[in-house]
């Protein structure tokens, strides 16, 4: 089972035991979040997708760490032969949390709840799997207007060329005939 959820502006993939980082939560260390706005959930082959979120259907973490920083990102602007240079650094902070649960809202968490409010779609596992793409014979190129004189181009070469050797075939035999 896995869902779609959106969190802070920004949407997840998760799945339950999950830990992910999200852009920082005024929320303490420890303590139990809930995210409401989940927008697709799949379960056993069945998705649900809402319109635009499933109603009565939650995402449950604990916040981990809330004091987590990201990966420091350097900004550099420069202007050529102006002697503009400018070095920014930037950390992002983040906040830890682990899915505890995916499900209903009023419902206890062993038991699954159809949410309100969605699409339920069945897909089974042929109608997923891929198929092989069949190769394709070539198609015949409509000749273009560049192709049509580039084989005028050579077919004209080849026949300057048959004459040239024949022209000089019939010099030999009628410069032989002479002497």
């Amino acid at each position: 089972m896995y869902a779609i959820v959106e969190i802070a502006g920004q949407q997840f993939k998760v799945k339950e035991g999950q830990k992910i980082f999200v852009h920082r939560l005024e929320a303490e260390e420890g303590k139990t979040v809930e995210f409401d706005k989940v927008l697709l959930v799949e379960d056993d082959g069945k998705i649900m997708i809402g319109e635009p979120f499933i109603n009565n259907f939650i995402v449950e973490g604990t916040v981990l760490n809330d004091k987590v920083r990201g990966d420091k990102v350097i900004v550099f602007k420069k202007k050529r032969k102006k002697g503009y240079r400018v070095k920014n650094g930037h950390r992002q902070n983040f906040t830890q949390i682990e899915v505890v649960h995916i499900g209903g809202k009023d419902a206890p968490r062993k038991e699954k709840v159809k949410p309100t409010g969605a699409k339920a779609v069945e897909v089974t596992e042929t109608e997923v799997e891929t198929k092989p793409a069949e190769k394709k014979s070539p198609a015949k190129k409509s000749s273009t207007k560049k192709a049509e004189k580039e084989e005028k181009k050579s077919g004209s070469d080849t026949t300057a060329k048959k004459k040239a050797t024949e022209k000089k075939k019939t010099a030999k035999k009628s410069s032989g005939k002479k002497e």
